[in-house]
């Protein structure tokens, strides 16, 4: 899984020139026992598999005539031979792709197959996806939804990183929700609308299946009669998948975050300048927001709204950057970790007290800078790039993210071993030393960087 992409088996690419006929590509390809050839068409780069061969042999142009640029994909996705491998294993999964074209610098240098691919990684992940994909009913996907769990175990048991195991799953769920959205709405539903999922599914930073954060934006003038129907199926189905229900009902089930564009910009305005006092909560979960089926295009709208309307509002960014201050720790029980002092037995709210005002201080500086990344660690990594935050300061509160990650996890599959439902309760007595350790210095950290988004934002002044 951390291997880099060069480490594995990879093929010698078999290149050709785009204006190739068909015939005599295929003769080629059988003479080299290939199933699958690099085309070359100017400065383009495709791929030539026996898929393209199926569809092209429905076309009325006779093989002979066809020239292989005609029928091949392009682009061909590609990464580099530094990359890690599971950056490789998200590729083929998000794009739906058997094979991958490898590169040293601009030269391609070997063809990655995902059949190779598996036989070097010893996970399950392919074959959830695989199935995934190829469910043709709500009790197929949910049995492909109930494995994610135990792989989640195997890849946190062998060690793999944390931020690897994140993005595999989150890979993995929206797989499963565009899935279902598929088998459960009609062609012209999912082509006037964009599916969304929000918070830490958004984000890419939820592991264990805690709730559900989902919406769906419709385009201008578009209606379904059977749109209720339809939203309350798919949240009902991922509620018997293992996802619970959002508590406060951020769900495509609730009318709220099933609207149109027209629709989410006023809740947007009303969240903004209103007096609901779920407004900046409900801002925060939207900003998170990434497309996961239909137009991408009518979220990138609903956003672009959203920076107009804060395009000078310096006081309402104060505001929203406040929450990173909403629960502040009683700073009497960590400071004596890691002794503990007879409260050994206390319970600390990992998301609360650590992992939220990392989240939203990092999510009010890229709102305020207009960064368009999504995971927390991508906009610290950004935020640091462009010098709006301090770079050792966004190493440290990265590390302390993935660490209190890590922590929820570890802590998570102990609930759900001792048969309780996984929550962000962590019981301290469970940490040992070096972890107790880890977790005084991780919340250091996080006092620190509360205190400098304080200042930042010249809050209480």
């Amino acid at each position: 899984m951390t291997s880099r992409v060069g480490d594995t088996i990879l093929r010698k690419p078999f290149e050709v020139d785009g204006a190739t006929d068909l015939v005599s590509l295929c003769r080629e390809m059988s003479e080299r026992s290939l199933g699958d050839a690099l085309v070359r068409d100017g400065d383009r780069l495709g791929m030539f598999t026996t898929t393209n061969l199926r569809d092209a042999i429905l076309l009325p142009t006779p093989p002979a005539e066809l020239a292989v640029r005609d029928v091949a994909s392009f682009p061909v996705m590609s990464l580099s031979v530094d990359d890690d491998l599971f950056e490789a294993m998200i590729l083929m999964q998000r794009h739906r792709v058997h094979r991958l074209a490898v590169r040293d610098g601009d030269k391609v240098v070997g063809v990655l197959a995902q059949l190779d691919l598996m036989g070097f990684v010893a996970n399950n992940s392919f074959l959830i996806a695989h199935q995934v994909n190829e469910a043709t009913d709500i009790d197929e996907l949910r049995r492909a939804a109930e494995q994610i769990n135990g792989l989640i175990r195997v890849l946190h048991g062998d060690g793999v990183r944390i931020e690897v195991i994140a993005a595999l799953t989150g890979e993995l769920n929206r797989a499963i929700f565009r899935r279902l959205w598929t088998l459960l709405a009609p062609a012209d539903l999912r082509e006037n609308s964009c599916l969304i999922v929000m918070g830490s599914e958004g984000r890419g930073e939820q592991i264990i299946k805690t709730d559900q954060d989902n919406g769906l934006i419709l385009r201008e003038g578009f209606d379904h009669d059977d749109l209720p129907e339809v939203t309350r199926a798919f949240t009902e189905a991922l509620v018997s998948f293992g996802y619970p229900p959002c508590p406060g009902g951020i769900m495509v089930s609730n009318a709220l975050w099933r609207q149109p564009v027209s629709g989410y910009r006023r809740n947007i305005g009303q969240w903004l300048y209103g007096d609901d006092a779920e407004g900046p909560m409900n801002l925060a979960i939207f900003l998170d927001a990434v497309a996961v089926a239909g137009d991408g295009a009518l979220l990138d709208e609903v956003k672009e709204h959203l920076y107009t309307l804060l395009s000078d509002s310096d006081a309402y960014l104060a505001r929203f950057a406040a929450a990173v201050n909403s629960f502040a720790e009683d700073r009497s029980w960590w400071s004596r970790l890691p002794g503990l002092s007879g409260r050994g037995s206390a319970e600390v709210d990992i998301k609360k007290l650590g992992l939220f005002p990392i989240v939203q201080g990092a999510r009010a500086l890229a709102l305020k800078y207009r960064m368009p990344q999504i995971g927390t660690a991508d906009r610290l990594t950004a935020l640091a790039d462009a010098r709006r935050i301090d770079a050792d300061l966004a190493r440290d509160l990265t590390d302390a993210l993935r660490f209190l990650i890590g922590v929820k996890l570890d802590n998570n599959l102990r609930q759900m071993e001792a048969g309780r439902k996984p929550d962000n309760l962590v019981r301290l007595e469970e940490l040992g030393t070096l972890d107790r350790q880890a977790l005084k210095d991780s919340l250091a950290i996080v006092r620190r960087f509360r205190e400098w988004v304080s200042q930042h934002f010249r809050l209480g002044t």
